[in-house]
């Protein structure tokens, strides 16, 4: 056996050992061998500035490496980083309790992990033995992650040659006001009569069964499709009529980024059960379970069992309360929606030069952008996107693309709420270069 090299390698070096021994597990890697990150940047090893629009893995709501964050792990890993499971520590508690001083009631008891597909496969587990009922209902477009039961319940991708998910999932149309395929005489998307078609399907094929509805505030990975006010509302009386908790993935919604502590605060909706993920880690792995008193009590007697090896660990806890003083602190929830109106004006301007741009939502800093090769038609081209988002990275920016059939491809775009200005025009400035460019080569 050779001994284990340390030096650092050429480019070509690199990418010949990534290709050798990584398995792929999405699309193909980004060709950047990133180096570092502060702020609203990553730096490359070649010397390249990108200036990063999805906050990493739409994570990095503060930005990248801030210093308070640093600063939090450094002492953190000092004095007490893991612990056996049943153990507890202070900085665990401390964000059990400031978590719930964000929410409304009755939300106060929290379930501390680390991703969000675990934090699905808990609350899906949880909803299970609190009703005694196993059929869970999510969006057609949905992302939960990629665990057994958030797999179930994820239709976005992912789902073909893996053998049967979970008996008992359903799906309904995501309420899409661009591609609406319900309309009233105007031609806009008659919401109430696709939900209400959509629950007649469920109440057909369920055996009485249903347990939860799970869902994203804004589909995200489902091309950023915001359901329009008073659809959670009436969702909620669905749910209730038939007995089902409604549970709230708000992986990439919570923390501020729409422009409130929690997308669900326009609606007026309180779920039974709120998941929360990348954002409370601020691009470290920390994930939350959040629900009442009532359930988890109930829950509890019925011998809820869900041991992971990094429940309750002290070091990112401690990361994740560094994380609510400096939202609270800084006023980001303000700062994001003004920022997301400064941002939205941007993409307004971007429309009004190009005619590719078929849809712009989204709300506070996470916005969608949908390319179409026809705004009458609304015909989309996935070569489009793609060329869009290669001139991008040429020219300093990354950005993320979702190419669904039936759809256009949908900019994410998520900037960290620490951003500035600057760099935010810095990015519309790039975008706009990159469509340009990408329009005179079709």
């Amino acid at each position: 056996m050779a001994a284990p090299t340390t030096a650092p390698s050429s480019a070509e070096a690199f990418w010949a050992d990534a290709d050798r021994h990584l398995v792929r597990y999405g699309g193909a890697f980004t060709r950047e061998i990133i180096d570092r990150a502060a702020g609203s940047f990553l730096y490359t090893a070649d010397g390249r500035k990108i200036l990063d629009f999805t906050s990493g893995q739409m994570s990095a709501i503060l930005g990248h490496s801030h210093p308070e964050i640093v600063e939090t792990v450094r002492r953190q890993a000092g004095t007490l980083d893991h612990l056996f499971s049943g153990m507890l520590s202070r900085p665990v508690v401390d964000l059990a309790r400031r978590l719930a001083e964000t929410l409304p009631a009755p939300l106060e008891k929290a379930l501390l992990l680390t991703t969000g597909a675990e934090t699905n496969e808990a609350a899906i587990r949880m909803a299970k033995l609190v009703t005694g009922k196993h059929e869970i209902v999510s969006f057609a477009r949905s992302w939960h992650g990629m665990t057994a039961a958030a797999a179930a319940a994820t239709y976005s991708a992912g789902r073909k040659g893996y053998g049967p998910a979970a008996p008992g999932n359903f799906a309904i149309p995501a309420p899409n006001t661009y591609r609406p395929d319900f309309t009233t005489p105007d031609g806009s998307l008659d919401w109430r009569r696709q939900l209400d078609f959509a629950f007649d399907l469920i109440d057909a094929q369920s055996v009485g069964s249903l347990a939860a509805f799970l869902a994203e505030p804004i589909l995200s990975s489902g091309g950023i499709i915001e359901p329009p006010p008073g659809y959670f509302a009436a969702l909620r009386e669905k749910c209730r009529e038939r007995g089902m908790l409604l549970i709230l993935d708000e992986a990439q919604t919570g923390l501020c980024r729409t422009g409130t502590w929690y997308a669900f605060e326009r609606d007026g909706v309180v779920p039974d059960l709120l998941t929360v993920s990348k954002t409370l880690g601020a691009g470290l792995p920390l994930a939350a379970v959040l629900t009442s008193a009532e359930i988890e009590e109930t829950a509890h007697e019925r011998g809820f069992l869900f041991f992971t090896t990094h429940v309750s660990d002290p070091l990112v806890a401690s990361v994740g309360t560094t994380v609510l003083d400096v939202l609270h602190r800084d006023r980001l929830d303000e700062r994001a929606r003004e920022l997301g109106a400064f941002l939205r004006r941007g993409l307004q301007d971007i429309a009004a030069r190009h005619e590719v741009v078929g849809d712009l939502r989204g709300r506070g800093l996470l916005a969608g952008l949908e390319l179409v090769v026809d705004r009458e038609t609304k015909k989309s081209s996935d070569r489009l996107g793609s060329l869009v988002t290669k001139r991008c990275l040429e020219l300093g920016l990354h950005m993320n693309i979702v190419q669904l059939k039936g759809m256009g491809g949908v900019f994410r775009i998520a900037p960290p709420l620490t951003a500035t200005e600057e760099e935010l025009s810095l990015g519309l400035a790039i975008l706009d270069e990159a469509i340009g460019d990408a329009c005179a080569t079709l």
